[in-house]
């Protein structure tokens, strides 16, 4: 459990006189941090807010009790004391602003609670609600490996104005009681980082089984399971950084950019052994090169930032995957991403949501979003996926609306270092609904007409040697009997 944090002093800092100068009465929004389950303690690094929802309403706001006494000249609503008012949270919509927030974070950096900008009274009528927003949150934001059930609930309070961290101990029955305070402080952590940087070059071979493929499964399906079967392989992985072998415990001792390379044991022809299963009926073939970063705190150990590269690589496989649904299950138009089924005298579109495998004639191919990075605080970088038709100008819309941040102008310093897009192959559906059996008899059939041929072959030729031996015999008697004759 974490048992203390502590928070970047100039972030904290700049989102404490936001809020001041806001004439919000409360307001609710992401932490942005790590915790790290090897020192016991959190770092919070910014404080980014949830935006309206679509309705243009803020995700939280007070609600007042019912009958109002307050004389004309009573403090403002922002800083009301009355014991009664309470916050009301749009707890979906702040889970949904951590789910697309989370595609952005790169390794070791991540959405690790929320904050809320309220009074004392109103935060104490409230926790229930604060407590189901902060497992919403995890749930939106979940990690593949986490063995910490806890995230932060950081309050900020007006008046009198004061910080306090609590941790929130996730769990199936989750109560006001999962509360407990942690000691909070500020300082300088941003700073004190450390930059790791891995390209990782992948070849995944997924074979479609035929029971599935009569179930009407999904191309995304078959990748998203592809995916997380990958993750065990990839976390078995030896690592190594600036050219030496990652073999305990230690700290990085010196600055500027680490490489990191992962070393994955030999592995078999997937694709020869996927094909040798009886009941394939297709392969998927996905393949193309991840850039990732992992940002490690300078007491963490370095196995501790390739934990967090792995992490990332396959947090990033899965986000583009949730990109091309998302966008598939809005409403078509232009820019919806589609996969091509080639035909020989035609072609069809269909999104990638509606994409059924057994439905397939030809092979197919698809392109996935490739990932950019944007600087973001004290050489830190976020992440995000553009689609091969999108501009840079989504990038900055994407900031603006998710993180409260301008993207640089400068074009140059967003880092674009994967070259080409991550591609996906299938191959023909054609004969899906066949049972397999009946491919195998004609294997059968066809074994057995071979066999047969050799086998008249073998019977054509054996006539055809004893034949060229009774001549030959019967010319060498001629022969001998003619030179006896002649001696006599």
């Amino acid at each position: 459990m974490v048992k203390a944090v502590v928070g970047e002093e100039s972030q904290l800092q700049l989102a404490e006189d936001r809020l001041s100068q806001s004439s919000a009465p409360a307001q609710v929004g992401l932490v942005i941090g790590k915790l790290s389950s090897c020192l016991d303690r959190g770092f919070v690094y910014d404080l980014v807010p949830t935006p309206q929802n679509d309705a243009g309403q803020p995700a939280c706001s007070v609600l007042e009790p019912a009958k109002d006494n307050r004389k004309k000249g009573s403090k403002p609503k922002s800083q009301t004391s009355d014991s009664s008012s309470s916050l009301v949270i749009d707890k979906d919509w702040v889970a949904e602003h951590a789910r697309q927030v989370s595609r952005m974070m790169v390794g070791g950096i991540r959405v690790v609670g929320i904050y809320v900008w309220a009074s004392e009274a109103a935060f104490k009528n409230s926790t229930m609600v604060l407590c189901q927003t902060v497992k919403g949150v995890s749930e939106a934001a979940s990690l593949l490996e986490d063995d910490l059930d806890e995230r932060l609930l950081i309050h900020i309070c007006y008046s009198p104005r004061r910080w306090t961290c609590r941790n929130c101990t996730l769990s199936s029955n989750i109560t006001s009681s999962s509360l407990w305070p942690c000691d909070f402080k500020m300082g300088r952590v941003l700073t004190s980082l450390q930059t790791f940087k891995c390209f990782y070059n992948f070849d995944l071979r997924l074979p479609i089984y035929q029971e599935k493929a009569l179930k009407s499964e999904t191309l995304v399906g078959v990748l998203r399971n592809g995916i997380s079967n990958y993750v065990k392989e990839l976390q078995g992985a030896k690592a190594m950084i600036d050219g030496n072998l990652v073999v305990n415990d230690e700290t990085c001792t010196t600055d500027g950019m680490h490489e990191v390379e992962l070393l994955l044991p030999f592995m078999k022809d997937m694709y020869i052994e996927a094909c040798s299963q009886k009941d394939v009926v297709g392969i998927v073939s996905f393949t193309g090169s991840v850039c990732s970063f992992s940002f490690l705190n300078s007491k963490e150990p370095v196995s501790q930032a390739v934990a967090d590269i792995k992490d990332d690589i396959i947090r990033s496989l899965l986000s583009r995957l949730d990109i091309i649904c998302d966008e598939a299950d809005g409403d078509a138009g232009p820019n919806d991403d589609v996969i091509k089924e080639t035909r020989n005298d035609s072609s069809s579109e269909k999104p990638v949501s509606q994409l059924v495998l057994h439905s397939l004639r030809k092979n197919c191919n698809l392109s996935l979003p490739r990932r950019v990075f944007v600087p973001w605080l004290s050489g830190t970088f976020i992440s995000d996926y553009l689609q091969p038709s999108e501009t840079l100008e989504v990038l900055k819309d994407h900031c603006v609306e998710l993180m409260s941040m301008e993207a640089p102008e400068d074009a140059s310093k967003i880092l674009e270092p994967e070259e080409g897009s991550l591609r996906v192959t299938t191959t023909s559906f054609w004969d899906v609904v066949l049972p397999y059996s009946s491919t195998s008899s004609s294997s059968h059939e066809k074994n057995r007409e071979i066999t047969g041929k050799v086998t008249s072959q073998k019977t054509i030729k054996s006539p055809n040697v004893n034949l060229i031996a009774a001549i030959v015999i019967l010319l060498l008697s001629v022969l001998v009997g003619y030179i006896f004759v002649r001696k006599s």
